[in-house]
C-alpha cells in the first residue's frame, strides 16, 4: 500500500509515455475547447485536466480564460474522479515535500474553509507541536469576506510567510510547526487558481474547494488531516446540507490520494471568539494559549486537535487527545512554541518574546493599532435602521442574510423581534416560524397599539456576515488579489450570545405645560424631555478611515439580534466530524 500522499507514476496519470501503445496519443486539447467541454457539461478526462493545470502554470492560458474555467466549474461541477484527478494534478505542479524517515506517523494538519474571527490555526499548531506533532502548514490569504491566516500572521511586523521546503524541514526540527503559503515551488498551480477565484465569485465552488485544500496537503506527506468545514450565514456554504457533502467528498477524495481526512462540520453564523480582525485575533490567539479567551475557540481548538492525535495514533480517543490539548493550552506550551515559530518565521525575538509574554494591554502597545475606535449601543427597536446611505455591497456568491428571520432559529418558544405583533391575539406574542400576515389582512378598525422597547433582552445571535461585510469596507478585506489590507481595523464583541443586556430607549415626545393664563403675549416654551437610558455597549470598531456611515452602523445594528427569553450557555459551534474509511486503526502501521 503507498504511504499517504504518495503520488503515482507520471506516466500512469498522463495515460501515455514512451513506453506505451504503438499508436499516437492524441494530441491534447487546447484550452478554449476545454472551457467548452465543461461548460457544455461534458466530463473531462484527467488528460484534460492536467493539459489545463499545465497551461496555468506555464501562462499559456490566458487570465480570462482560467477565469472561464473556473466558472464553468463552478456552474457545471465535477464527479468525484474529475475531483480526485485536479488536486492530484495541482499537487503536482510543484515539489513535494521530502521528511526524515523518523517523522513518518507525526506528521498532520488542520485547514479551514474560511470564517468569520476564524483563528483556530494560530492556536492548534503550535499547540500540535507542543504535543509532538510536526505540522507543516500551508495555508493562504483571505477570500471574500473571510479572514485568512496568512494575513493575520503578517500583522506581526517581520512574519514571513514564504519559506523555501529546506526552510520548513528546518522549522520542523526546531520548533515542531510553521505557517506558510505555497510558493512557485509549492502548489503553484493552486496559488494562480486561489487568487483567481478570489475576483471571479467561484468561492463556493465544491471542486475547487476539495481541489485547493487538498493539492496543498497532499504534498505535505501527512499521516493525518482534520478540515473545518463552516456552515451558517457567514460561511462559503451556508446550508449544513451543503458543507456535508463537501465534507464527505474531502474524505473520499483524501482517500483516493492516500491521505486520511477527517471533516468537522461548524456552525458560522456568529463569529468565532470576540474578535474579528487581523492584529486583534492575533491578540485573541494568544490569550487562548494563555488558557483562557472565549469558550467556543478553545471548544473548536482541543476539538479539532484532539481528533487529529486519535487519528494519527498519539491519543487513544479523541477525548484523550482534547484533554492533551487542553493542558499544553494551560501550562503555556503551546505559547512557548508561537513564540519559538514567531522568531524562526522573522519576528524580532524580543518583539516575539513581548507578545507571548506581556499582558494583553502590552500586547496592543506592539502590534499595529488602529487610529480610531467606536462603540455602538444596544438600540432600541425603533432607532433600528435610522438614517440614509446604502447598505454594505453584499458578496456575489449568494444573497446577504441582513435581518432575515428566516435565519432564526425554529424555537416556538423564542419571540422572533422581526414579527408583528399586532398580527397576533392580544398577549400572544408572535414567534419564530410563524407566518407574516399582510397588513390587508388586519382588522380595518383595529388600532395599532403603541409599543414601548423592552428595557432589557438576551443576545440570541451576532450575525457575523454583516460585521464581516462592513469590516471589508472599512480595509480589512480585499477586493481583488494583491490588494493592500489595514491589518488594524476590526471589531471587538463586547457581548456574547447568550448575555443579557439593556436596550437604549426611545427617547419622549416634547411634552407642553398646560396653557397659560389668557393674559400671557406668548405660549409657553416646550419642555425638553429627559435624556433616555442609554443601551449596553456592544461592539467596539476599530478603524483608521473617518467615522463610520449611516448605512454601515444600520448594518452593524442589524446584526445584533435580541430576543425576551433568560440568558442561556452559548452552544459549541462544533456540529459533527466526518471521519474516513475504517481502512486501519488509528496507530496501526501501513501494509
Amino acid at each position: 500500500m503507498e504511504a499517504p500522499g504518495t503520488p503515482r507514476p507520471p506516466g500512469l496519470l498522463a495515460g501515455g509515455g514512451s513506453q506505451g501503445p504503438a499508436n499516437p496519443a492524441p494530441e491534447p486539447k487546447q484550452v478554449p475547447e476545454l472551457i467548452r467541454l465543461k461548460r457544455d457539461g461534458s466530463r473531462l478526462s484527467e488528460a484534460d485536466i492536467r493539459g489545463f493545470v499545465r497551461a496555468v502554470v506555464d501562462g499559456s492560458a490566458q487570465a480570462v480564460q482560467i477565469g472561464a474555467m473556473l466558472m464553468a466549474i463552478r456552474l457545471r461541477g465535477m464527479d468525484l474522479e474529475e475531483t480526485t484527478a485536479l488536486t492530484r494534478a495541482l499537487a503536482e505542479s510543484g515539489q513535494r515535500l521530502e521528511w526524515p524517515e523518523a517523522w513518518q506517523g507525526q506528521l498532520v494538519d488542520k485547514h479551514s474553509t474560511g470564517g468569520v474571527g476564524d483563528k483556530v490555526s494560530l492556536v492548534l499548531a503550535p499547540a500540535l507541536a507542543a504535543c509532538g506533532c510536526k505540522v507543516p502548514m500551508i495555508s493562504g490569504r483571505g477570500l471574500g469576506h473571510t479572514g485568512g491566516t496568512l494575513d493575520k500572521l503578517e500583522s506581526i511586523p517581520g512574519f514571513t510567510v514564504i519559506q523555501s521546503p529546506e526552510q520548513m524541514q528546518e522549522l520542523l526540527e526546531q520548533v515542531g510547526c510553521c505557517i506558510v503559503s505555497q510558493s512557485e515551488k509549492l502548489v503553484p498551480a493552486d496559488g494562480i487558481l486561489y487568487a483567481a477565484r478570489d475576483v471571479t465569485a467561484t468561492v463556493d465552488s465544491l471542486p475547487l474547494v476539495t481541489a485547493s485544500i487538498l493539492s496543498k496537503k497532499a504534498v505535505e506527506g501527512l499521516m493525518a488531516l482534520v478540515v473545518d468545514v463552516k456552515f451558517g450565514g457567514a460561511a462559503i456554504f451556508p446550508s449544513e446540507v451543503q458543507a456535508r457533502e463537501l465534507a464527505k467528498t474531502l474524505v473520499e477524495v483524501g482517500a483516493g490520494l492516500g491521505l486520511r481526512v477527517a471533516a468537522a462540520l461548524t456552525s458560522m453564523d456568529t463569529p468565532l471568539g470576540r474578535s474579528v480582525g487581523h492584529t486583534l485575533e492575533v491578540e485573541e490567539a494568544l490569550l487562548c494559549m494563555d488558557g483562557a479567551g472565549p469558550p467556543d475557540l478553545r471548544d473548536l481548538v482541543t476539538r479539532l486537535g484532539g481528533a487529529l492525535l486519535w487519528l494519527s495514533g498519539r491519543a487513544q480517543s479523541q477525548e484523550e487527545g482534547a484533554a492533551r490539548v487542553a493542558a499544553v493550552l494551560d501550562d503555556g506550551s503551546a505559547r512557548d512554541r508561537f513564540q519559538r515559530m514567531l522568531a524562526a518565521q522573522g519576528v524580532d525575538e524580543d518583539l516575539a518574546r513581548g507578545l507571548c509574554s506581556g499582558t494583553p494591554a502590552r500586547r496592543r502597545k506592539l502590534l499595529p493599532r488602529a487610529r480610531e475606535q467606536e462603540e455602538l449601543r444596544a438600540a432600541a427597536d425603533g432607532e433600528r435602521g435610522r438614517g440614509r446611505g446604502p447598505p454594505p455591497a453584499r458578496p456575489s456568491r449568494g444573497p446577504a442574510r441582513l435581518g432575515d428571520p428566516r435565519r432564526l432559529p425554529k424555537d416556538p418558544n423564542l419571540p422572533c423581534p422581526h414579527l408583528p405583533e399586532p398580527s397576533r391575539s392580544p398577549g400572544i406574542p408572535a414567534r419564530c416560524g410563524d407566518p407574516v400576515p399582510l397588513r390587508a389582512q388586519l382588522p380595518a378598525a383595529a388600532p395599532r397599539p403603541a409599543q414601548r422597547p423592552l428595557p432589557a433582552g438576551t443576545v440570541e445571535l451576532i450575525r457575523a456576515l454583516p460585521l464581516a461585510l462592513v469590516l471589508h469596507e472599512l480595509g480589512a478585506g480585499r477586493s481583488h488579489a494583491g490588494e493592500p489590507l489595514r491589518p488594524a481595523v476590526g471589531a471587538e464583541l463586547l457581548v456574547g450570545v447568550g448575555q443579557r443586556l439593556r436596550r437604549g430607549e426611545l427617547a419622549p415626545a416634547p411634552v407642553r405645560p398646560p396653557p397659560a393664563p389668557a393674559a400671557s403675549p406668548r405660549a409657553p416654551p416646550l419642555t425638553p424631555p429627559a435624556r433616555p437610558p442609554a443601551g449596553t455597549p456592544w461592539l467596539r470598531v476599530h478603524r483608521d478611515g473617518p467615522a463610520l456611515s449611516d448605512g454601515q452602523r444600520r448594518a452593524l445594528q442589524g446584526a445584533l439580534v435580541l430576543s425576551g427569553r433568560a440568558p442561556f450557555a452559548a452552544p459549541s459551534p462544533f456540529a459533527e466530524l466526518v471521519l474516513p474509511p475504517p481502512a486501519r486503526a488509528p496507530g496501526e502501521p501501513q501494509q
